[in-house]
């Protein structure tokens, strides 16, 4: 039984298809007006160090719908940005939440607020990994081929939290993995040791073309992550041969689908006619949040 969720590298792939197969049943239930107030009198914490937009929404209302309230914490709000530890804001909301939800630069901070807290800690994303995006994505992939075994996807960019954790949840799941990403911009080293046990599943490299090869799903992430990151023109310069577009695309199986978790620079990262064409299947994993979320919380908060 799962204490936390913390990194889909702790998790095992009967604790991943449980989760997706109650989000299943909850997006079914909410599309159908079925009342699951499972979480009656529960409070999340969500600590948000970095800005969010799907992150908050998706969490605060699904919180509501399970019949319980979301407590939004900014970094404002709270004494961490006066120097209080981690440690001793754990000890301190775990007295009165039930679960907390961080969104955080540095995943060491999470792993300190997990190690001090008594309540379920979940990852609103960190440097290292976002989980709950995954199994948002996991969700899609299922919901538009109907199974992973036999399936492989394709991700394109920087090799940082979506990717660690897109490569871990898909092999965990069944499927192939190829990760195209420029040197140095590689995903973590731990994420490279796990998939080293699924040598004939998994291929890094730094040509797009050659990962999007006989491709079912395609995947990709912003380049940088604000309009005022200083790097952010040698950034577009590193992963202009890693942009979405047609000629990746052709390189994949017919019918191949594409993601992305948002916000998305068009004319980067994609093209603004491959994100338009593939619009379905982006908007479907965007909700997929909420109810993968809805999930995670029944299942660490749920009685």
């Amino acid at each position: 039984m799962m204490k936390n969720f913390l990194r889909l590298l702790d998790v095992s792939k009967d604790d991943i298809m449980d989760l997706l197969n109650l989000a299943d049943q909850l997006k079914y239930e909410q599309k159908h007006n079925i009342p699951h107030k499972k979480l009656d009198g529960k409070t999340l914490g969500m600590i948000f160090r970095k800005e969010s937009t799907r992150t908050r929404v998706s969490f605060e209302t699904g919180m509501y719908q399970l019949g319980g309230h979301a407590l939004f914490l900014s970094a404002k709000d709270l004494q961490l940005e006066k120097g209080e530890l981690i440690s001793d804001t754990a000890r301190t909301l775990s007295r009165y939440l039930d679960g907390m939800m961080m969104r955080t630069n540095e995943h060491r901070e999470l792993d300190l607020l997990a190690g001090y807290s008594r309540v379920p800690i979940i990852n609103g994303m960190t440097d290292l990994c976002h989980p709950c995006q995954v199994l948002a994505d996991l969700l899609t992939i299922r919901e538009f081929k109907q199974q992973f075994e036999g399936l492989k996807i394709c991700y394109v960019g920087d090799g940082r939290s979506v990717a660690n954790s897109l490569i871990v949840g898909a092999l965990k799941v069944g499927m192939k993995v190829a990760a195209a990403c420029p040197e140095k911009y590689e995903p973590d080293i731990t994420v490279l040791d796990f998939a080293e046990s699924f040598k004939d599943n998994f291929l890094l490299t730094k040509d797009p073309l050659k990962a999007a090869d006989g491709s079912d799903v395609i995947f990709t992430d912003i380049w940088y992550t604000s309009s005022a990151d200083p790097d952010r023109e040698l950034r577009r310069q590193i992963f202009r041969p890693y942009q979405v577009n047609d000629d990746l695309l052709a390189a994949a199986n017919p019918g191949v689908t594409v993601q992305h978790c948002l916000p998305a620079h068009k004319g980067e990262e994609i093209t603004e006619k491959v994100f338009e064409a593939h619009a379905d299947e982006i908007f479907e994993e965007t909700e997929n949040r909420l109810h993968a979320q809805k999930a995670v919380m029944l299942r660490l908060m749920g009685d």
